[in-house]
């Protein structure tokens, strides 16, 4: 017979449908993520060294010349493109991290246990955001030492490390929705063809000035211009209110739009 000093003690029973359980779960899960990111070289290399070095690439390659032939600094533009195209890089990669716990058979595990249901892509898209948010702290560093400042004070500061994390999260549930109905060859082949359109088409590689006329409205309005617009505006000089009105319409259209397939997918993969 147990004495009341060794008895077990009494754990509180707690729905997993709870709000605070897929809280709990999610940032469990995110943790999870994080690890094992931080244990792979090559989420690494993905992560932090190679927009580094493509930042420092266009720097040591075109120099002033941008700056010399626009009048407008080019580091207020590659260094914000470098933190979206890093956002969209490594959300591929996780990706096929998602392709890879599928076909072993760790979603399906997650489904039997006592989990949330939510928190398995919750959690994902909360670690997408943390490693956006060091990706993009860890380029501006390096911008810094390249000339890249901050002119308009804390908040604007913030505001426009924000604007990353936000693109990078509408960008994961477009890439999620993708990777439950594709194969992981033609996922990295449609999103790389898009990520190379929007990369050498923005604001950010030239302004849209320097475009063909034909092709400045449709450079100004997407995505990764609306963003860089935005965040040179906060970081330098420039508009900010609209371009930021049309990232956030872009990113939440994104959310809206492939959320539900996304969440679809990802419950479909983990009961497969």
């Amino acid at each position: 017979m147990l004495s009341k000093r060794s008895a077990l003690p009494v754990v509180q029973v707690r729905s997993e449908r709870a709000l605070s359980t897929w809280a709990r779960h999610s940032v469990i899960q995110c943790g999870r993520l994080l690890r094992v990111w931080s244990r792979d070289t090559m989420t690494t290399v993905q992560t932090l060294l190679y927009p580094a070095f493509t930042l420092l690439m266009f720097r040591i390659v075109l120099g002033d010349s941008i700056t010399s032939a626009t009048g407008m600094p080019s580091v207020y533009g590659t260094v914000p493109m470098i933190t979206l195209v890093a956002a969209m890089a490594g959300a591929i990669v996780s990706a096929l991290g998602f392709k890879v716990e599928k076909a072993a058979g760790l979603l399906s595990r997650f489904q039997t246990m006592p989990i949330h249901r939510a928190a398995g892509l919750t959690g994902r898209l909360l670690a997408e955001a943390v490693r956006v948010l060091i990706t993009t702290l860890f380029v501006i560093v390096v911008g810094v030492a390249i000339g890249f400042r901050f002119w308009n004070g804390f908040w604007a500061s913030m505001a426009m490390i924000a604007i990353p994390v936000l693109f990078g999260a509408g960008f994961a549930v477009l890439v999620t929705a993708l990777a439950t109905i594709s194969e992981g060859v033609m996922l990295i082949n449609i999103l790389g063809i898009l990520n190379t359109l929007l990369m050498f088409f923005n604001s950010g590689f030239v302004p849209v000035f320097a475009y063909p006329r034909w092709l400045q409205t449709t450079v100004e309005n997407q995505p990764m211009s609306t963003a860089i617009d935005a965040m040179r505006g906060l970081a330098w000089d420039g508009p900010v209110t609209a371009p930021l009105l049309k990232t956030l319409a872009w990113t939440l259209g994104a959310i809206v739009l492939f959320a539900y397939p996304a969440i679809r997918g990802y419950r479909k993969a983990a009961e497969g």
